[in-house]
């Protein structure tokens, strides 16, 4: 027991210092490029962060632990669009561009419901998951359409990386972030398991917490350090990849029969991501108390899967 926890705590560092690297890689990159940080969230680092999620899913169904492979994904949105958010504009409030509130949001919010509505039976078999995918070319093709219209730029730091130094921050990012991400996900399942917790709530909370750490550390610090497009991108993107690319993909190569992951669980990730909607469309930010509203509505959530038991 005690070397899972060393080796917990390892994992935890490296998806710190992987999402350090990844923000910085990323951010110069888009400056570079002249795209659109927003755009690089949506895409770039949301595909990196969603890489510990999609390799867990797959490998969990193709083992037949279809609920963890959902649980991993439904547990991973919740908790970005309310731990992680939550968190992040408790550290600093975080502006939300209208483009985001008008176009982005109401699209994760649609990806919610299409999964509710495909997955309502607690089946998604090959033709939900040729759906997803199908979705999820939509939000390709429309994220690189933006990519190459006229968006307003940030401002960009005076001091820019190399373009050798961009590449090595952005793959030694992404690789801390998966090695990090997996050690900690093998090590935290082998103590839950062994407490007896079912395999849905370990995907719900354990695994899907594991996989969701690239998400956390890279959006607080991304909105730390004032890049709130890329920060917020993060969290939309990865929500879309999760269901979209992710259980798209998963349900494609193997169907998958849903049992411990209740319509609850898929209705609370829907009305989070809602619940960020809405509070964007204010003033076009999160504010602090917002995100405090958001954390405590992810601890009821806690609070209910533990009373479930």
């Amino acid at each position: 027991m005690m070397l899972d926890i060393v080796f917990i705590v390892l994992g935890v560092w490296c998806v710190l210092k992987g999402a350090d690297y990844l923000t910085e890689g990323a951010a110069a990159v888009a400056r570079r490029m002249h795209i659109p940080e927003m755009i690089i969230g949506l895409t770039i680092v949301a595909a990196g962060t969603s890489a510990p999620e999609l390799f867990v899913s797959v490998v969990s169904a193709l083992k037949g632990t279809s609920d963890l492979a959902v649980g991993n994904v439904v547990g991973s949105n919740i908790m970005n669009t309310m731990l992680i958010v939550g968190v992040a504009a408790m550290v600093a409030p975080m502006t939300i561009s209208k483009t985001t509130v008008k176009k982005d949001l109401p699209f994760t919010v649609g990806a919610s419901m299409l999964l509710l509505f495909l997955a309502f039976d607690h089946f998604l078999g090959h033709v939900g998951g040729f759906l997803l995918l199908a979705a999820f070319a939509l939000f390709m093709a429309y994220s690189i359409y933006r990519a190459s219209g006229s968006e307003e730029q940030e401002d960009a730091p005076k001091e820019q990386l190399s373009a050798f130094k961009n590449t090595c921050y952005v793959l030694g990012g992404l690789l801390l972030l998966i090695v990090g991400s997996n050690v900690f996900v093998d090590h935290a399942s082998n103590l839950a398991l062994q407490m007896g917790v079912s395999e849905g709530v370990v995907g719900l909370t354990v695994v899907a917490g594991g996989t969701s750490l690239p998400e956390l550390a890279t959006t607080v610090v991304a909105a730390r350090k004032g890049q709130s497009a890329l920060a917020i991108g993060n969290v939309i993107g990865s929500n879309v990849f999760n269901i979209l690319l992710i259980l798209g993909l998963t349900a494609t190569i193997h169907p998958l029969q849903i049992e411990g992951i209740t319509t609850i669980d898929m209705a609370v990730m829907l009305l989070s991501v809602t619940f960020v909607w809405l509070f964007a469309f204010t003033r076009f930010k999160v504010e602090r108390w917002e995100g405090f509203v958001l954390l405590l509505g992810y601890l009821a959530y806690l609070a209910w899967l533990i009373i479930s038991l």
